[in-house]
């Protein structure tokens, strides 16, 4: 028997070697065993044994790996074979992870399918009775993960972390893990198969092992109580099981507190006024939570943010967003992200003046809240529920909310992180209002210290910003192209004439395409200068509706989309401040930095 421990398959008698080529169920047993944001773990503190770097890969458009069952081949050379297969490991390709499919070789630029992933990985066990778990930061869109040949779990969703206990498939020694993953566009998926950004395929975020004692903690939370003033800290703790006990709380060198847990769940308030963290001041405390032989350690900012009538309020001091969105891409990586690339994207928002970012249209890496806490920066965080979602599924709307739950999970503690997106330019038809509005009711389970907000799109039957998910709604988002795909301003001016909310709006879209280096004359498309005036203009009525309390343009930077064919385009959406390089700016970077400025100073930022 080879090391790994397989043996070569006797063959039956009546075994009919075809029957695969006929069977399309065969994806049905994996669709069981599936994780979702339960599951999920904090990794605030913890180390995770890293399995990134190169894997065996190779790419399988009719998922034969599937119907033909791979996994449970022996991985022996081909001249040991008895029978002809085919597939070998991969071991004559390497890619790595993690990294996209997509920008690895020009023929596997538009390639849209599964893939396997496949390397071995040597383990010795630990502790007494610990608990192993496979961590995936992202893989799109959806993977089945098969340890030492037997299938151990999935997971649909393509921009959020999963966890897989391993269990008694881990064997001492050599391993072989084997991860497929698909990202076809489909009708019912979250996004649908038709976007305005590239589908990058692959594991595109970091993979390790985490090994946990028999009883972990799985999250715990610390915010500030609302509505407490700043008075008042809350804090809670999931375990891992049912038990009961005292975890452990230290909050910036206090003593530590005691915190009861029964079943597994535990919640105090506290009596405590920290600093509070702000753009002007990020202040962050160090927060511990021991359980038995486990602990947590983050860093978490406190502060409180709210709505008053067409306000914002940023721990009760009146706010006005200053935003650009931003998309997770980049000509070399794709959807890959380093914490270079987002100080560098956060620097170049902080050159613009602004204090807020939207995450366009998925959650991004981790690492951004992470750092945006650090560098004072406001962050909005959605989900891809995206045009025509399949709003009557109900499957579609629990891949949906498993979506939401598992970045709420995620990232409940970074204070930077003020809005939750549920939705953009979506329709308003019945079957949407139920299924955002169930998607706002989870937040608000989840988290009640955070907005929930939503893209929304024009009424047109009486042009007004009307939208019948805004009594769902903390803020009303608005996507507007006013200058561009409407080339006169007029209708934004008529639009906000008609309109009168009692909530605040902020312009989570506008903007026009312009061809780095090209200036244009004025009122020429894809001109430069047709761009810096158009922001101009739309400031100007912006700063006349005083329910507008954020303005956050389309987008930081130029980025790849299959829908942009122009000559100019190329395959590139060009709205951004910036060009896909990620250094040349175009005229409206200035154009909106200055107005930015002034809008800092009028309201006494610094």
């Amino acid at each position: 028997m080879p090391a790994g421990g397989w043996s070569e398959p006797a063959l039956q008698p009546g075994h009919d070697p075809f029957q695969h080529l006929h069977d399309e169920s065969y994806a049905a047993p994996f669709a069981v065993d599936r994780v979702g944001w339960r599951d999920m773990l904090s990794v605030a503190g913890r180390t995770l044994e890293s399995l990134d770097g190169d894997w065996n890969f190779v790419l399988d458009l009719h998922d034969e790996g599937l119907r033909q069952r791979w996994y449970e081949d022996e991985p022996g050379p081909i001249a040991g074979w008895r029978v002809p297969r085919d597939y070998d490991d991969g071991d004559w390709q390497r890619t790595a992870v993690p990294s996209c499919w997509n920008v690895v070789r020009p023929e596997w630029t538009y390639f849209e399918g599964g893939a396997w992933y496949t390397r071995a990985f040597d383990f010795a066990s630990g502790q007494p009775g610990e608990r192993v778990f496979l961590r995936i930061g992202a893989a799109n869109y959806e993977a089945r993960v098969f340890l030492n040949g037997v299938f151990v779990g999935s997971h649909r969703g393509g921009s959020t972390p999963f966890f897989i206990e391993l269990g008694p498939h881990l064997r001492q020694g050599q391993n072989r893990l084997q991860i497929h993953v698909d990202n076809r566009r489909r009708p019912e998926r979250v996004p649908m198969n038709h976007t305005d950004w590239f589908n990058y395929g692959g594991i595109y975020r970091e993979v390790g092992l985490l090994r946990l004692p028999p009883v972990f903690i799985r999250d715990f939370g610390a915010a500030l109580v609302p509505g407490s003033a700043g008075k008042r800290v809350a804090v809670d703790v999931t375990l891992s099981d049912a038990v009961d006990g005292v975890a452990e709380v230290e909050i910036a060198g206090l003593a530590p507190l005691d915190l009861p847990v029964t079943a597994g769940l535990g919640r105090i308030e506290i009596d405590l006024a920290p600093e509070l963290w702000s753009p002007a001041r990020p202040r962050l405390y160090d927060v511990g939570v021991r359980f038995r032989e486990d602990e947590l350690r983050d860093r978490v900012g406190f502060r409180e943010i709210a709505v008053a009538g067409q306000r914002i309020l940023l721990n009760g001091e009146d706010i006005f967003l200053r935003g650009i969105c931003v998309h997770e891409d980049d000509q070399a990586l794709g959807k890959v992200t380093s914490e270079a690339d987002i100080r560098r994207r956060f620097a170049d928002a902080k050159a613009l003046n602004a204090n807020f970012l939207r995450l366009s249209h998925y959650p991004h890496h981790e690492m951004a809240a992470r750092i945006a806490d650090e560098e004072g920066l406001l962050l909005w965080q959605e989900v891809p529920v995206y045009w025509a979602i399949d709003f009557a599924s109900p499957d579609t709307f629990s891949d949906a909310d498993n979506q939401l739950r598992e970045m709420i999970r995620r990232d409940r503690n970074r204070a930077s992180v003020i809005i939750w997106g549920v939705g953009n330019e979506n329709a308003d038809t019945d079957a949407r209002l139920a299924f955002m509005s169930g998607l706002a009711a989870s937040c608000r389970e989840m988290d009640a210290t955070r907005l929930v907000s939503a893209a929304c799109l024009i009424n047109r039957e009486h042009f007004r910003i009307e939208d019948r998910l805004s009594d769902a709604l903390d803020i009303i988002g608005l996507n507007e192209y006013f200058g561009w795909y409407e080339p006169s301003l007029d209708g934004l001016r008529r639009l906000f004439a008609n309109s009168d909310l009692d909530k605040p709006l902020i312009i989570t879209e506008t903007g026009a395409d312009a061809v780095a280096g090209h200036d244009g004359a004025p009122g020429e498309l894809f001109g430069e200068t047709h761009q810096s005036q158009l922001y101009d203009r739309q400031l100007d009525l912006v700063e006349s509706a005083p329910y507008v309390r954020g303005f956050c343009p389309w987008v930081l930077y130029d980025f790849r989309t299959e829908r942009r064919q122009t000559g100019l385009q190329r395959g590139y959406n060009l709205k951004g401040l910036i060009a896909a390089d990620k250094t040349t700016r175009k005229k409206a970077f200035a154009t909106l930095s200055a107005r930015y400025a002034e809008l800092a100073q009028r309201q006494g930022e610094t």
